[in-house]
């Protein structure tokens, strides 16, 4: 935790604020395990990245104890599994066009610690994000999803806070986004958002295929992809006229979307 003792983060100023608009658009991805930001979330962080925007995956843990079976049948060491799944996490981001902050804070159980919040509250200030992804809420099959989704939250909010102490300027509030869990239906999420990733799909599958320790879900995700795609094609409007084959994500929202525009 940072000492009490710690200077409080000083308000920006207009010069301060003229540099934000000038930077690069950041979105800030925080993820349970090593492989949830690239099932749930690749199409985004590649859309992102080939917008020219700077994204970056905090994560959380490498997945060695509970997402990783397929090394412990080999007879792999708990840190052998941890330099594989790293391995696999960083080509897997690489590929997407992101960098990759590794907490190494140990899964099953992923145990939220007043530490872990501080350490993403100064990633939330050093990388001032324009958009949040995390995991939903709710997640009765690993309770590490919703235990990164409440540290994500309360760092967000506490990296606001000008009176909460540690280094970096206070942030705005970022919209937020809830990728998708492995099964919706039993975790209270719903798509309000169904973003068109077809032309980075590709990319994703790229990255998907980095993640050897769960070669398992490759086929699942891809149909997924599939299938979110034709309910984006379902909700497009009339005419849009969408020729090719659409690939697609899903998010939820947590906070209201704030417009000037209704679309």
């Amino acid at each position: 935790m940072t000492h009490p003792g710690a200077p409080s983060p000083q308000p920006s100023t207009s010069l301060d604020q003229g540099r934000h608009r000038s930077r690069p658009r950041s979105t800030l991805v925080v993820t349970a395990h090593a492989g949830d930001f690239v099932w749930r979330a690749g199409g985004a962080i590649a859309l992102a990245a080939a917008r020219g925007e700077k994204v970056t995956i905090a994560c959380l843990t490498f997945g060695e104890r509970g997402e990783s079976a397929k090394a412990w049948r080999e007879g792999r060491n708990l840190e052998e599994i941890k330099e594989i799944r790293r391995a696999e996490a960083e080509q897997a981001a690489a590929a997407l066009g992101a960098g990759i902050l590794f907490f190494d804070a140990g899964d099953y159980p992923l145990v939220p610690t007043p530490e872990l919040t501080d350490r993403l509250v100064a990633v939330h200030r050093e990388t001032q994000p324009d958009v949040v992804l995390t995991h939903p809420v709710e997640d009765p099959y690993n309770g590490d999803h919703p235990a990164a989704n409440r540290m994500a939250l309360e760092a967000r909010v506490l990296a606001q806070a000008i009176g909460y102490p540690g280094p970096g300027e206070i942030i705005g509030a970022p919209p937020v986004f809830y990728f998708e869990p492995h099964q919706p239906e039993m975790s209270g999420f719903r798509p309000e958002v169904l973003l068109d990733i077809t032309e980075v799909w590709e990319t994703k599958r790229e990255a998907m295929e980095c993640l050897g320790a769960q070669r398992h879900l490759w086929d699942y995700y891809t149909d997924l992809a599939v299938r979110r795609g034709v309910q984006l094609k379902r909700n497009a409007g009339p005419n849009l006229g969408l020729p090719h084959k659409t690939m697609a994500e899903a998010y939820m929202r947590p906070y209201p979307q704030v417009t000037k525009e209704l679309a």
